[in-house]
């Protein structure tokens, strides 16, 4: 017996691996100002929860600092989940007041 189901010509898995459950690794909380900054991910931390409080944020994960201006923008009261190289997001307050909120998975 395949592992594939082959009635579309393709070969198609019948099983698939779930990812395991997220584990808790910390929380920081940023007062963002004018000047760009970077998250500090606890060891195998491979998921942060983004949260704008009371101003937007900006962020960049291209190795370029986001500004007031350029870059993704997180809204205050919303949040992202980002998954990718943690060391390399950077983001900066829009507006005077902005707090980042970060909870790390791994």
């Amino acid at each position: 017996m395949s592992n594939f189901d082959k009635r579309y010509g393709v070969g198609i898995p019948l099983t698939a691996t779930m990812p395991t459950a997220l584990v808790p690794l910390g929380y920081q909380q940023i007062t963002a100002t004018g000047t760009a900054f970077t998250l500090t991910p606890p060891t195998n931390a491979r998921l942060a929860r983004i949260g704008a409080e009371a101003q937007v944020l900006r962020w960049r994960d291209d190795g370029t600092a986001p500004t007031a201006t350029t870059g993704q923008r997180i809204t205050a009261g919303t949040e992202i989940e980002y998954v990718g190289n943690l060391a390399a997001i950077r983001l900066i307050a829009e507006t005077a007041g902005a707090i980042a909120n970060v909870s790390y998975y791994g």
